[in-house]
């Protein structure tokens, strides 16, 4: 088949590779160059520098809308749209013959938005997934065509469970483009959101239970992580212990902190603009003791 390919980040790339081994890629669509970190350096997104390494051609239109005309030239067949990062226009959605098909990474109608893998873990879900939908003009509304299950581990975090999820996701969708099978509505009532996450949310308060501390620490990594104030904390685990929430109950290996249900072991901290340290070095310095109230 004739495939237009839109997507970004690294989620995407194992599409692109699965779909290139076996269809044309008459275009690649990604999102443009954006500048990063304190130097404001400009990184290329992962799917067109994969995109260049293939040889295919590719465009980074800063408005998607813009580039329909040219696109509507390329006569694709089918149109496969993985984590692109925009709402498609409804007169690209008319250009492939066969439409446009979606990975996404979550069991619809659960988790539609833009973080569905995050959402999962922070909820504490023991299972998620992929769904090859169709795309429609409203947010993973479209009919589904496959949906496969996934596991998630109860100590896996995001980076793990998104690479997993990207290998499963484009498996899939060659099976779908091999065989077609009929679409299948989702059930609109019983759908659930999966918002962008915001970096304020990465603030923990003592007073939340440890399963959903540990589960926000999951979830969150890389960005925008956990943190207390201006202190961030890098390596956590569940711990045994209770009290009220916030006290230290024990300096070891970690520091171990009373949540509202369940403890918390604090492993690695960073303050902002320091290095990371170990917690207890970071409690010894803060003068922190057993029975100190965080």
């Amino acid at each position: 088949m004739r495939i237009l390919f839109l997507g970004t980040p690294q989620f995407a790339v194992p599409a692109l590779d699965a779909l290139a081994r076996e269809h044309e890629i008459v275009m690649v669509v990604a999102q443009p160059d954006k500048p990063v970190g304190r130097g404001l350096k400009m990184q290329v997104p992962a799917v067109a520098a994969r995109a260049k390494e293939l040889g295919l051609s590719i465009a980074q239109p800063a408005k998607i809308r813009d580039a329909v005309a040219f696109l509507e030239e390329m006569r694709p067949d089918v149109g496969v749209v993985v984590a692109y990062g925009k709402i498609l226009p409804p007169a690209l959605l008319r250009i492939p013959t066969n439409g446009f098909l979606n990975i996404h990474a979550s069991l619809l109608p659960k988790y539609r938005g833009a973080a569905p893998i995050q959402r999962a873990i922070e909820r504490g879900e023991r299972e998620t997934g992929v769904t090859i939908m169709r795309v429609d003009e409203e947010l993973d509304h479209g009919p589904t065509l496959s949906v496969v299950r996934a596991p998630i581990g109860p100590d896996e975090h995001t980076p793990a469970l998104s690479a997993r999820l990207s290998e499963l996701g484009a498996d899939e969708m060659l099976k779908v483009l091999r065989a077609m099978p009929p679409d299948s509505q989702q059930d609109h009532a019983a759908a659930t959101l999966a918002p962008k996450i915001e970096k304020q949310e990465g603030e923990i308060a003592w007073t939340e239970t440890a399963a959903a501390i540990y589960n926000k620490f999951r979830a969150f990594d890389p960005w925008p992580g956990v943190f207390a104030g201006d202190l961030k904390f890098l390596e956590m685990r569940l711990a045994e212990g209770s009290g009220e929430p916030g006290r230290v109950l024990r300096l070891g290996e970690g520091v171990v902190v009373a949540t509202s249900n369940g403890a918390i072991e604090l492993r690695t901290v960073q303050r902002a603009g320091k290095a990371r340290v170990p917690a207890v070095e970071f409690a010894r310095g803060a003068n922190w003791r057993v029975g100190n109230r965080l």
